[in-house]
């Protein structure tokens, strides 16, 4: 026998269901919306943070559209994104490939090779600012040994970008064992069928082994141009000859944290969040032409 009107049933599990997802709603309501809300409040504001805030509308993105340390900050770091997500891109694929073996004592390999990744950037920042020193370093100091003068790595502005290269490509192992997953996942009936068509090892590279890691190719080259818009943490340790060492991320430090000018700073992090989204967004309507799917 029915035990109830079917409408008052479903809306009851309807009820039920909500009580279950209410503890993420209010999460996501209390720290993400609200935030995002009051982001772009602040954005239009002036606030020293120990003041009273004053509306001001669009005057923050105004002064920093007609600011030259806006644009000399943001074109340090699209330099740097140009050349170190490739650069990281490649040697993570080559140690990849590299150690995608079963030799015995690969695994020691493999850990080594990771660990930068899981190392603290205050930590690595440290350890290079002593490596590149000019004077007592541990680089120019082996440069010496083969007569070279060493440059002043940090202390001059041609060689800024370069150090900061050199830690990128030190760190670039951060995406090794997805890599390495996706090596494994690739179906060996296409290596054998590229034999028996006569390909060598560079044509099995190149056809095979390039094409079905492609979505893994996207993802980094999408992480890796976020995180390159947010390179922080070793440049403000590090620092740099004059503007050659400001990112745009130690950029909006200083507004916020040391001119206190809390307003411009948010509106600056909203002009990165536009940037980003932007680019993310260029990156992800080329994937249909490069990007395998097996839905092709």
């Amino acid at each position: 026998m029915p035990t109830g009107n079917k409408p008052e049933v479903m809306m009851k599990k309807s009820q039920i269901g909500f009580l279950f997802i209410l503890p993420w709603l209010l999460g996501l309501i209390i720290f993400t919306v609200f935030p995002i809300i009051a982001a772009l409040y602040i954005s239009m504001t002036d606030w020293s943070i120990i003041g009273q805030e004053t509306f001001i509308g669009f005057r923050n993105f105004g002064n920093i559209f007609s600011d030259p340390a806006f644009y000399k900050a943001l074109l340090v770091t699209m330099r740097y994104a140009v050349l170190a997500i490739p650069l990281t891109i490649i040697m993570a694929l080559l140690v990849a490939l590299s150690v995608n073996n079963q030799y015995k004592g690969i695994g020691i390999f493999r850990t080594i090779f990771y660990m930068p990744s899981i190392v603290s950037g205050v930590a690595v920042a440290i350890v290079f600012k002593w490596i590149l020193d000019p004077s007592y370093g541990a680089l120019n100091s082996l440069l010496r040994i083969f007569g070279i003068t060493g440059p002043n790595w940090l202390y001059d502005s041609a060689w800024v970008l370069p150090s900061y290269l050199i830690m990128a490509v030190w760190g670039a192992s951060g995406g090794l064992y997805i890599y390495l997953a996706a090596l494994k996942d690739i179906p060996k009936e296409l290596y054998e069928a590229a034999t028996i068509d006569g390909a060598g090892w560079r044509q099995k590279i190149r056809y095979v082994t390039l094409p079905m890691l492609t979505p893994i190719l996207f993802y980094n080259l999408v992480i890796g141009l976020i995180g390159a818009f947010r390179k922080f943490t070793d440049a403000y340790v590090l620092g740099g000859a004059g503007e050659e060492g400001v990112f745009y991320m130690v950029y909006l430090y200083r507004q916020a944290f040391s001119f206190y000018k809390m307003g411009y700073a948010t509106a600056l992090a909203w002009i990165l969040f536009v940037i980003i989204l932007g680019l993310t967004l260029i990156i992800n309507y080329t994937k249909k032409y490069w990007v395998y799917s097996e839905r092709k």
